[in-house]
């Protein structure tokens, strides 16, 4: 059960919460205090836990209750462990290894234990907890509250201090509106043309009582001419031909604004995606960042372009008609008309809050419907190949279920409520019907000026008619908006610094005691220390998961390091540029991607300027120039979505082809070679030798053989450097490297 706070209370700080259970506590004391919620036994108990550490022990509370103390120096490092809807956090003993489970929550507290645990690892690691300064501690601030802050109003967790449920309305369509704001002229003549359209309006029920009860129902017919009939008749024709004019001209300024908005606020949200981390977009799936791309900004063009307009119309229509009605001595009948419309508004904002929640639910299913068709597409060929099509109908079928009955259910509860709404609003035309036929009846009004005041009434229910529809788009454009902004606000992790330099890069690289860890809580590399110098082929070795790839990462600057830093040539990567970092490097990754293009297109992406020759140069060098020609189309063949009409080894070398056009400082090979045959293979590494004699190359290969001509071979082992030497050096040495060598001899005599 989700905990709530009341609207406005204060949230307690870590070292509230800690004095509260250890009033003994000094604040200069506290190293760590995070929450837990889950009971450490009892699978489905929830408990208010915190653990506490400071320079002596680490203590666990459930319910404001001691149950556990520990000795800080008998604690080797704690570890996180995820488990189902949970994770797990333990601690490890110096004495013998053995490992004990400290506390567990569920996945809302998950960032905080990790968060908590890196930083104990590291204070271990570094200093001690008896020199441990917090004024000098150079882990960010606030990293463990990340992510995890709950709202005060609803008890949800709040991204970046912001509630996307609870969020201002109000204040995210004046974002919006910073958005429009240079297309405000567009906007202001239409506004013009609004008020023009909706005098013209006025003016035909205006000729309508005229017509009827100067000629249609005149007292004195025989002095009724056909002429003056006629010109009337015409003149009503010209101002609905002019009122049609006015509205082509005000939908075309309107057209043009929006659309220029709707494309600055795509560019925006694309630039913006483009800017983020690989961390923080691969926690959303492809599927859900083309629905904000997409169908999100599409329902906010909707809105802007159908039903804003619409809304301005009628509101300016309604004052107008008010005005009028008050004019003629008719605001008895206005107040009666208008009588329905305060029970209407009422009823629309008891419906909202339930409304809200069921079209945010359905949002949330259609994304997770879209994101699955999209997985199934991209993963086709692995579909058909494990003849998964009836599993995978199955999947989508439930997924696409799932949001069919929320939509039903937001459908059933609107059109529940719409009918009872319309029938409220025409409720005021029998309230004209009784009042102007009372007033015929009477002598006291007119046919025409019944049929005037029933052409205003009619006016009046049909904006209020388009407006029972409205709120439903309102809550469709809020929605659609907020999500928007909320990729917009996504905090850069990755970015440059002001001021950043932009060097030509000679190929030094000095990775200083880095470490750095994923979400899981474990460091992937702890301590690294590697000195390359410029034109050195660095092989990087070791088993699976030891944080090889990781290393590429942080060196192109996927990633930050937590602790160290990367320098190229003495200067620190993060005071170098990204698109300068990064456009001096070549990179093959281990899965090799292709765009839906031509082969010359694919090569061709990493030096869109590169004239044919420099395409077919690099294609020889990469072994791929002998295959391509035998292409159907050569160079001009497309490749297919992901390039899967070639083969795995052909798409490698394409890549390699496309690493080596921009003609690295630093070439960066991550398993370049694993889908390539031994000939081939032969071919690259032939290729390799002589391009890495001008350039800094760091390759990780599979196949051990392919570094043999390395400078040096860095082993890693449990995220630390065990080994380097050349391949003679460590064979001599019969350690790790000697093992691995020795288990891949041993497979190919088996093959």
């Amino acid at each position: 059960m989700r905990m709530k706070k009341k609207s406005g209370e204060k949230r307690a700080t870590s070292f509230e919460i800690a004095n509260k259970l250890c009033p003994e506590l000094k604040k200069e004391d506290l190293i760590i205090s995070f929450p837990y919620n889950l009971h450490p036994s009892d699978p489905r108990g929830r408990i208010r836990g915190n653990v506490i550490i400071d320079r002596e022990s680490i203590r666990v509370f459930a319910d404001g209750i001691l149950t556990m103390s520990i000795q800080i120096c008998d604690v080797a490092e704690l570890k996180v462990e995820g488990g189902v809807g949970s994770c797990f956090v333990s601690y490890t003993l110096k004495e013998d290894g053995s490992e004990h489970l400290l506390c567990r929550s569920d996945m809302s507290l998950n960032k905080r234990a990790i968060a908590a645990s890196k930083k104990f690892n590291r204070i271990v690691k570094s200093c001690g907890f008896a020199d441990y300064d917090a004024n000098n501690d150079k882990s960010k601030k606030g990293k463990e509250d990340e992510g995890s802050r709950m709202c005060p109003k609803c008890g949800r967790p709040m991204r970046r201090g912001v509630c996307m449920h609870c969020t201002n309305k109000l204040k995210t369509i004046k974002r919006l509106w910073l958005i429009i704001k240079p297309y405000k002229a567009f906007i202001i003549l239409s506004v013009v043309f609004f008020v023009v359209v909706s005098a013209l309006n006025l003016i035909l029920p205006e000729l309508n009582r005229y017509a009827t009860d100067e000629y249609i129902n005149s007292s004195s017919p025989e002095k009724v001419s056909a002429v003056d009939y006629l010109v009337v008749i015409l003149l009503m024709l010209g101002v609905q031909v002019i009122l049609r004019l006015f509205s082509m001209f005000r939908s075309h300024l309107l057209i043009n604004a929006s659309t220029g908005v709707i494309v600055d606020l795509r560019n925006m949200l694309f630039e913006k995606i483009q800017k983020l981390s690989i961390s923080k977009i691969s926690k959303r799936t492809a599927g859900e960042l083309m629905r904000r791309v997409s169908h999100d900004v599409a329902q906010i063009q909707s809105f802007l372009v159908h039903y804003l307009p619409s809304l301005i119309e009628q509101a300016v229509l309604i004052v107008a008609i008010g005005i009028v009605f008050l004019a003629s001595d008719a605001g008895i009948l206005f107040l009666l008309i208008l009588i329905p419309v305060p029970i209407v508004v009422i009823g629309f904002s008891l419906f909202w809050k339930k409304a809200h929640k069921l079209f945010r639910r359905c949002w949330q299913l259609g994304s997770k419907s879209n994101s699955v068709l999209h997985d199934i597409f991209s993963g086709i060929r692995v579909v058909k190949s494990f003849g998964m099509e009836h599993k995978e109908t199955e999947r989508y079928d439930a997924a696409a279920s799932e949001e069919r009955d929320m939509q039903i259910k937001s459908d059933t509860l609107w059109y529940s409520l719409m009918p009872v709404m319309q029938f409220l609003m025409c409720f005021g035309e029998f309230i004209i019907l009784f009042y102007v036929g009372n007033g015929i009846l009477d002598g006291g009004m007119t046919l025409g000026e019944m049929s005037k005041y029933s052409m205003y009434a009619s006016m009046i229910y049909g904006p209020l008619r388009m407006l029972s529809n409205l709120p439903r788009q309102i809550l469709n454009f809020i929605t659609s908006t907020a999500k928007v902004f909320e990729i917009i606000d996504e905090e850069v992790e990755i970015a440059d610094k002001e001021g950043a330099v932009n060097p030509i890069i000679k190929g030094d690289i000095d990775i200083n005691n880095i470490s750095f860890g994923y979400d899981s809580g474990t460091e992937v590399l702890s301590n690294v220390d590697i000195h390359i110098r410029s034109g050195e082929f660095i092989g990087l070795v070791g088993k699976s998961g030891v944080g090889k790839s990781t290393l590429i990462n942080l060196i192109m600057r996927m990633y930050d390091v937590e602790d160290g830093n990367i320098c190229i040539d003495g200067v620190d990567i993060r005071d170098i540029s990204q698109e300068s970092l990064r456009s001096q490097m070549g990179v093959v990754l281990q899965e090799t991607f292709l765009f839906a293009g031509t082969v010359y297109q694919n090569i061709a992406y990493a030096k869109p300027e590169s004239t044919r020759e420099e395409i077919i140069a690099v294609s020889k060098l990469a072994g791929c120039h002998d295959f391509i020609i035998k292409l159907t189309d050569g160079y001009d063949t497309k490749v297919g979505e992901k390039g899967y009409t070639l083969s795995g080894g052909e798409r490698q070398r394409i890549a390699i082809a496309r690493a080596l056009l921009r003609d690295p400082k630093i070439l960066i090979l991550d398993e370049a070679t694993a889908s390539l045959d031994t000939e081939t293979e032969k071919q690259i590494q032939d290729a390799l030798a002589n391009l890495s004699k001008n350039r800094t190359t760091i390759a990780i290969a599979h196949r051990l053989s392919t570094l043999r001509n390395a400078t040096r071979l860095v082993v890693l082992d449990k995220g630390r450097v065990a080994e380097v030497g050349s391949h003679d050096e460590l064979m001599e040495k019969q350690g790790i490297y000697y093992g691995l060598v020795m288990a891949q001899r041993e497979m190919s005599k088996m093959e």
